[in-house]
């Protein structure tokens, strides 16, 4: 499905941000493992989530499904397995296109006593697991893969599991997850070092559940661990939110309320930039809501100006930098953006996709190794441009289709059903005009 977005007079109002994937994919993984029954509201409604309830469903999880109102996401109801109460599939377990869902189950997976297999789709199957496999195998686990064990289909048969101390090479809060998620069932502690902060959902998720887990700074340490389920109200996501704070902030007659929005440190590196940017974003009503900080974010009209991000924020806002890119486009001066060559290696190398984009749509900027560098002018021309089948990709063109001076029609616009199906309906709600 194609669509074409036009740029309103007045862009305002209220918006409810979908469930944080990130956290929904904790809730389901974890209660699957754990002890009695829980119930997790506002689950993401985006098709990433539902591949990760799908498998718990395959290896025998009872989970119950309620669909949302407008202004809430599902409400899932868990019968916990326990921590080794899994039982093998009847099939081959499918992660569609989630990342997140792959290497996170794999250390749930690695060193059971049943033989899985897991695959994905087919930018799923391109994406590098070999920094998953290495450090389970260290730990004992059996696991193949494709091309010298990089790639998916996922081969796990058994292994007993040890703790190890491990060195992460990388930030990456999926790589710290499976191996936490294995160390609760590897006899010994596993200890992660961390060479920047991540994403720290997890540990907090294991912690509420009992796990024997220590946190000291950038270490994680985790022991042999039966966890109780528990439920979750699962916070607004701050990926999702993103979209609509930097229409807020570069439209010239805004004014963007989005509800409920999770802004958890290690999460909330967007906030950051775009503020340091001279973005007008107020946060409001700050609460906590089942162990995650939460507020509501008002983003207002901005003259916003370039900036440089690179080192230990990068890990902070990975996911946004597609839209942090149409920000830039329309900010007066240069942004450079470095150390974000993990996005070569996403569903689709966005680096590439957002700057081919932008320079067709008349935006100086020019792709790099590890990042890229864009001269903000204030404008994006009109025109037609492909998603490439890239949620992020297909979600920033729309919000550049608010601001640019003649229509963008996104190819492939549907795409971005793949985190947030409401996406394109609610764009309209604001006031931007979708054919």
């Amino acid at each position: 499905m194609d669509l074409t977005v036009s740029r309103p007079r007045r862009l305002a109002g209220e918006v409810v941000a979908p469930g944080d994937k990130s956290v929904s994919h904790r809730a389901v993984m974890l209660n699957s493992i754990g002890e009695g029954q829980a119930t997790v509201r506002n689950f993401s409604p985006g098709d990433d989530c539902t591949s990760t309830m799908g498998i718990m469903r395959a290896l025998g999880v009872d989970i119950a499904r309620t669909t949302g109102s407008d202004d809430a996401g599902d409400t899932l109801v868990i019968k916990g397995a326990g921590i080794d109460g899994l039982r093998a599939a009847d099939d081959v377990l499918d992660a569609g296109n989630s990342g997140t869902t792959m290497r996170l189950m794999s250390g749930i997976l690695a060193g059971r006593d049943f033989k899985s297999t897991m695959t994905g789709d087919d930018s799923l199957r391109s994406r590098p697991m070999g920094r998953i496999i290495k450090p389970l195998s260290e730990m004992g686990a059996v696991i193949r893969g494709r091309e010298n064990n990089t790639l998916a289909p996922l081969e796990f048969d058994g292994g007993a599991l040890n703790g190890i101390e491990y060195d992460l090479p990388v930030a990456s809060a999926q790589l710290k997850s499976a191996i936490l998620l294995a160390g609760l069932r590897a006899e010994g502690k596993t200890r992660i070092s961390q060479p920047d902060a991540s994403r720290d959902h997890t540990e907090r998720m294991l912690k509420a559940m009992g796990a024997d887990i220590e946190v000291d700074g950038l270490n994680v340490a985790v022991g042999e661990s039966q966890i109780n389920c528990v439920d979750v109200d699962v916070p607004g996501d701050i990926s999702s939110a993103a979209f609509w704070i930097v229409a807020g902030l570069i439209h010239p007659n805004a004014e963007v309320v989005i509800k409920g929005v999770g802004i958890n440190p290690t999460r909330a590196g967007v906030i950051t930039a775009l503020q340091d940017m001279g973005g007008n974003i107020e946060l409001v009503d700050e609460r906590d809501v089942a162990g995650e900080p939460v507020a509501d974010v008002v983003a207002t009209t901005s003259n916003l100006r370039g900036t440089e991000l690179a080192g230990s924020i990068m890990p902070l806002l990975m996911d946004e930098v597609p839209i942090i890119a149409v920000a830039a486009a329309m900010a007066e001066d240069e942004t450079i953006i470095r150390d974000a060559a993990e996005l070569r290696v996403k569903e689709t190398d966005r680096i590439s996709a957002t700057v081919d984009w932008l320079v067709a749509a008349g935006v100086e900027a020019e792709a790099r190794e590890d990042g890229m560098a864009i001269v903000g002018s204030g404008r994006i021309a009109g025109g037609t441009y492909q998603s490439q089948d890239d949620h992020r990709i297909a979600m920033a063109l729309g919000i550049a289709g608010m601001v640019s001076e003649e229509p963008i029609r996104v190819v492939e616009a549907s795409c971005a059903s793949i985190s947030y199906p409401e996406f394109w309906d609610i764009l309209q709600s604001l006031g931007g005009i979708v054919d």
